[in-house]
This record gives C-alpha cells, sequence and structure tokens, in this order.
C-alpha cells in the first residue's frame, strides 16, 4: 500500500446502520405474539379468580376479553379471506369453533381455543419471518459506509453513492462494501458468508473481491465492479428470498387440499350440531360436538408441515453458500437418482497445470522447464501457462527470447535466445523434425494414457524433455463422488467435450464408471433428456457453457457462481464455491427435508385420525381437541425448524 491519503469527511451522505445488531427480530417485537400473550396472561387469571371464588361476572368478563384478544388477528383474516377472495379458511373453521364455544356460554373454553390457536399461528409466522429475516441480515455484513479514494484523497461515503469504476480503502478488521477487483495491496479475506468456505482465501492486485467478506490481514485499493444494489450479496438475498416464497409440488397441493377440505370441515360441523340437535332435541350437547369436530378437524399442522420445513432448509442452505431456487428444487434433490457431471470446471480445477517432468537423460527438471518457458513466455496458450506457472513456482530464470518467435499453429512454437534456438510442441512435431523421443516414448503413452497432454522441449536440435499437463482434479471429487453414491444416487455420469482417453482417466481416479466424450453443448442437453427416462436427473456444471443441460435436468445445480450472474440466474441450485463438498450438502439437506416433511405429515395424519372420530362420538370435550390440536401445529413447527439449524 502507498502512503495513507489525507481522510476529508463528506457532509449530508446518509447512514443506513439503524439496526438493533444481531438481524433477528426478537420474538416480542411481534404484535401477534404480543396479543397472544395478553390473551394467554387474561385466561390465566381468570382462571384462577374463578378458584378463588370470584364474582362470575368478574371471571366472565377476563374470559370475554381474552377471546377477543386472541381473535383479534386470525378472525379478521378469516373474514378478509371470505369477504374477498371467497374462500372459507382454516382461520375460519377456528374462529367459528371459539364463536360457538362462546355463544354455548363455555367462555374459558373459546377463550383456550382462542389463545392456543393464535399463538401458535403468532409463533408460525414469527419463525417464518425469523428464517427470512437471518438472510436479510447478510445484508448488514457489508459496511454502511466506505472510504472513497478520489484524486489520492480519501473521503468518507455511504455505500449508497459508490459508483462503478469507484476506487475504496478496506483495512483490517473491515467488510467488503461490494464486489470489486483488488488493484492495490494483499490480504486474506473471509468469504464465509458468500461461499460458505470458512478458511480465509489469499487474494492480491488482480483478483475478485465480494461484498459481505470480512478483510482480514492487509489494506486494500478495490475497484468497484458493482453497486449496492446489483452486488452479488444483494443477489443472493433477493433471490433467497424469492425462492423462500415459491412453492413446490407438495406445497401446492397443500393448498389445494386446504381449499377443498376447510367448507368439508365445515359443512361437516353444522351437519352434526344440526342434525344431532333434531334428533336429540339437545341442541346444547350437539352444537358443542360441532364445535368439538371442527377444531379437531382443522388440518393446522398438515397444512404448515411443508413451507415451514422449506423456509427453514433455504435459510440454512444459503448460509452454507448453497443457494435453492425453491421448494420444488428441495423435493427435486431429495429424489435424484441419476446425476451428469461436467468435467472441466467442475471436476477438475478448470486450469491446466504441470504435473510431471520427464527430463532426457543429463537433464533436470529446471533445464526443461527452463527451455520450454523460453518459447511459452510468448504465447497466450493454456498449456504455456501452465508451463509459465510452474517455472515461476521454481523460481526458474527464464532468458528473453528475441523476436524470433513464431507460433506453429495446432503444434507448437519456437524462439531463439542467447545464441540457441529453442522448440516445444507435440511429440508428433518432434518427430517431423526427426527429434528423436525413442528413449521417452513409453513414458509418454503412460502421460497420454493418464489423461495429461504430452509437450517435447528442444534446444538446438536436441530433445532435453517432455513436460505432462493436465486439468488437475479437485481435491474433493473422489470423496465426493463416494458420499453421493451414499446418499442414494444410482447412476453418476460424466459429460466432457475432451477425448474419451482424457475423460476415462478422471473418470477412474474420481469413480465414475460412464463417460460420454466429445460433447457440444446441445449433444450434452440430448443425453440429459434420455438420462432422465431411467429417474430423477440432476445436472452438475459451470451455469454458462452447460446452460441447455442444466435447463434440461430436473435440477440443474451450477458450480462455483459467486460474482457470476448468468450462473445465478440460470441454475435451480447454485453453489458459490468451487466446492464439489457443497454438492453433497445439498443433496444431504433436500433428504433431509425430505424426511421431515413426512415426519411431520405423518405426525398430522395422526393426530386428524384421533381426535375426528374422537370428537364426533364424544370421546374427546372441546378442551382437549384444542389442547392436542395446537400441540401437534408447535410439534410441526419445532420439527420443522431442525432444519435451520447448522
Amino acid at each position: 500500500m502507498s502512503a495513507t491519503p489525507p481522510v476529508r469527511s463528506v457532509v449530508g451522505d446518509r447512514d443506513d446502520a439503524d439496526d438493533d445488531g444481531d438481524g433477528v427480530a426478537h420474538v416480542w417485537q411481534s404484535r401477534e405474539v404480543r396479543w397472544s400473550a395478553l390473551a394467554g396472561l387474561l385466561l390465566v387469571v381468570g382462571f384462577v379468580a374463578g378458584r378463588f371464588d370470584a364474582p362470575d361476572v368478574a371471571v366472565t368478563g377476563l374470559y370475554v376479553v381474552a377471546t377477543l384478544a386472541g381473535l383479534r388477528f386470525f378472525a379478521l383474516e378469516a373474514v378478509n379471506e371470505l369477504v374477498r377472495e371467497r374462500v372459507i379458511g382454516i382461520e375460519l373453521l377456528m374462529t367459528v369453533g371459539t364463536l360457538a364455544a362462546a355463544g354455548l356460554g363455555e367462555w374459558g373454553e373459546a377463550a383456550t381455543l382462542a389463545f392456543l390457536y393464535s399463538i401458535s399461528e403468532a409463533l408460525e409466522e414469527f419463525t417464518e419471518d425469523r428464517t427470512r429475516n437471518a438472510i436479510r441480515a447478510l445484508m448488514d455484513l457489508a459496511p454502511k459506509r466506505v472510504m472513497r479514494v478520489r484524486d489520492g484523497v480519501e473521503e468518507e461515503v455511504a455505500l449508497d453513492a459508490l459508483a462503478v469504476g469507484d476506487r475504496f480503502v478496506v483495512r483490517p478488521g473491515e467488510g467488503v462494501g461490494t464486489d470489486g477487483a483488488i488493484v492495490e495491496g494483499r490480504s486474506a479475506l473471509n468469504e464465509a458468508a458468500i461461499t460458505g468456505e470458512s478458511a480465509p482465501v489469499d487474494k492480491q492486485a488482480g483478483d475478485k473481491v465480494f461484498a459481505g467478506t470480512l478483510n482480514t490481514t492487509g489494506a486494500l485499493v478495490v475497484e468497484a465492479t458493482a453497486t449496492s444494489a446489483d452486488n452479488t450479496l444483494a443477489k443472493i438475498v433477493h433471490l433467497v428470498s424469492e425462492a423462500q416464497e415459491q412453492k413446490g409440488r407438495g406445497e401446492k397441493f397443500m393448498d389445494r387440499f386446504a381449499r377443498r377440505y376447510s367448507p368439508t370441515v365445515l359443512a361437516v360441523g353444522f351437519a352434526v350440531g344440526l342434525g344431532g340437535g333434531l334428533l336429540t332435541g339437545d341442541f346444547s350437547e350437539w352444537v358443542a360436538r360441532a364445535a368439538t369436530v371442527i377444531v379437531a378437524a382443522a388440518p393446522c399442522a398438515l397444512v404448515i408441515s411443508i413451507p415451514v420445513s422449506y423456509v427453514a432448509a433455504i435459510g440454512n442452505a444459503s448460509r452454507k453458500g448453497i443457494l435453492i431456487k425453491g421448494g420444488i428444487y428441495l423435493e427435486e434433490l431429495a429424489r435424484l437418482t441419476v446425476l451428469a457431471l461436467d468435467k472441466t470446471g467442475t471436476l477438475t480445477q478448470g486450469q491446466p497445470r504441470v504435473v510431471e517432468t520427464l527430463p532426457a537423460t543429463g537433464e533436470t527438471e529446471q533445464t526443461v522447464l527452463s527451455a520450454a518457458a523460453v518459447v511459452e513466455q510468448r504465447s497466450e496458450h493454456p498449456l504455456a501457462k501452465a508451463v509459465m506457472i510452474r517455472a515461476r513456482e521454481l523460481d526458474i530464470a527464464t532468458p528473453s527470447a528475441s523476436d524470433t518467435f513464431e507460433a506453429l499453429i495446432g503444434a507448437g512454437a519456437q524462439a531463439a535466445a542467447d545464441g540457441h534456438q529453442y522448440l516445444v510442441g507435440s511429440p508428433a512435431l518432434m518427430e517431423d523434425r526427426g527429434l528423436a523421443l525413442t528413449a521417452l516414448r513409453d513414458r509418454i503413452e503412460q502421460l497420454e494414457t493418464s489423461g495429461q497432454t504430452a509437450i517435447a522441449a528442444a534446444v538446438d536440435d536436441r530433445i532435453v524433455g517432455v513436460i505432462g499437463i493436465a486439468d488437475v482434479l479437485r481435491p474433493q471429487a473422489a470423496d465426493a463422488i463416494a458420499e453421493l453414491r451414499r446418499e442414494g444416487v444410482e447412476r453418476i455420469v460424466m459429460l466432457t467435450g475432451d477425448n474419451a482417453r482424457t475423460g476415462a482417466a478422471v473418470a477412474n481416479q474420481v469413480g465414475i464408471d460412464e463417460v460420454h466424450a466429445h460433447l457440444k453443448p446441445d449433444d450434452k442437453s440430448r443425453l440429459i433428456t434420455e438420462l432422465a427416462r431411467s429417474g430423477h436427473v440432476g445436472m452438475v456444471g459451470d451455469g454458462v457453457n452447460d446452460a441447455p443441460a442444466l435447463a434440461a435436468a430436473s435440477v440443474g445445480i451450477a458450480m462455483g457462481t459467486a460474482g457470476s450472474d448468468v450462473a445465478l440466474e440460470t441454475a435451480d441450485v447454485a453453489l458459490m464455491a468451487d466446492d464439489l463438498s457443497k454438492l453433497t450438502e445439498a443433496l444431504r439437506i433436500g433428504r433431509r427435508t425430505h424426511r421431515v416433511v413426512a415426519q411431520n405429515i405423518a405426525l398430522s395424519l395422526v393426530i386428524l385420525a384421533v381426535l375426528v372420530p374422537g370428537a364426533l362420538f364424544g370421546v374427546f370435550a372441546l378442551p382437549v381437541a384444542v389442547l392436542a390440536h395446537e400441540l401437534s401445529e408447535l410439534a410441526v413447527i419445532a420439527n420443522g425448524l431442525r432444519l435451520a439449524r447448522k
């Protein structure tokens, strides 16, 4: 870093740092919770007053007020749904049950029902808001003000005032305000909030940084590449918020079910009250039983069993650097049986590296790389870059090539330096030039069989050695494939545009036994369609070149999408880091969510199967039905929230 420029404060900028510090609304900040608590308090006071022989009018008055406090929100919602949407919802069932108890003079039961249902509804709403707010709280990771640098002068400005192209300073311990590229300095940044990777990542000039990441060691000057409104952090929050609103097939079915089931329950309740009263002449008994049936049959726990689980799971996944675009994709992850993976950039790192060096007799790795680097320093070919990276790693001095550099299209290149002629190219080029590779032929074949590209280096028409270059496997690739099989993926396929030998070599290393090579993007899309005939198929790729295949799959999964607009928009599931373990984690979250939802549905159905007949035949009184009904709803919420835990 250069010397720190003078600091000037900019007056009048807006500061949005108005936050309570924890990013999560306290439970008592919910109006619904406060009103429900008031209803509960009045209910308890009325119950105690009754036990101490307080006047009946006082006890009844307490119960009446408790009932009204409990009804305040869900009764209004019931009327709104009925009048504006012509929908008979669960809220109307519970309102009718409460009013029926009150009409029979059972104000204690009415107050109990109003309190228990209102508190369960309030807690359901609060828990869903909490998981959403936990995601929105990510926005607080980016500072509200940044130190902008213009003409060598630092000025503190609101983050919103920062434009693309502006430069700003990020000191140790500060958060990065928005996406950008480092123009000065080097440091280690904690990118856990974006990629889910807890280990700090070393960055230097030219590297990208993302909003919401934390600078840990050195000071940086960053050039903004996005504003606060459209940086990676803002996109994540927007996409996750949208995803939590999108419904899966199960949720949509439950919505349709509730719309038909609720009117049916209400009709059955009225039939029980009216029919029983007409047959026996005891309307009081049968209206009470009808109210109990309505309460017992209300499918609250069943209807919320899916959404509360999906919201929690999607929020948890996003905090791990996994963006799941909606409930339908959680369902697809749970049912995935076939998985296709692109090779380059997915199973491999997407950057060729020198894997092995084969010196000729009397030569060393250093002399081979030095000879190759003389030529490759003038080339932009990916293989040339791999040679230069390895030469720098070994601190090999490279003589400057003269202006005689010549690219040999499709074969290699040649150059002159210090009075010597250097040639780099394929083994076939060397043989065409009459340079013998006999002593290295067997080892060259071994390199190529293992999936490496062999390039030979010669000095003054003398072979000095051969270099093996390959796109290196990701460290977690083999473990990830094994874990995917343990998670129940029955068929794992590699799709690659590379040659069959290279594809087979990579597949053997990671444990994939089915490879399709020499594929164009439309070939991959066609194969995904064919694979879908044997099960639910997922496609893992880079989100750009593999877009057609990602779209054709039941669920398209893009890797390493931090900062990539195209990948974030096209993928159904976006893994923010270049980490295959995130793929297995996404699958695990989908399957675990499926299990929790199944548990919730089973519990809800059991409760309905017990309560409804019991209420119909008078086995359960209204207070018992109310208590069992609301406890089942709270149990479903608590079980679903397990998915929010890391």
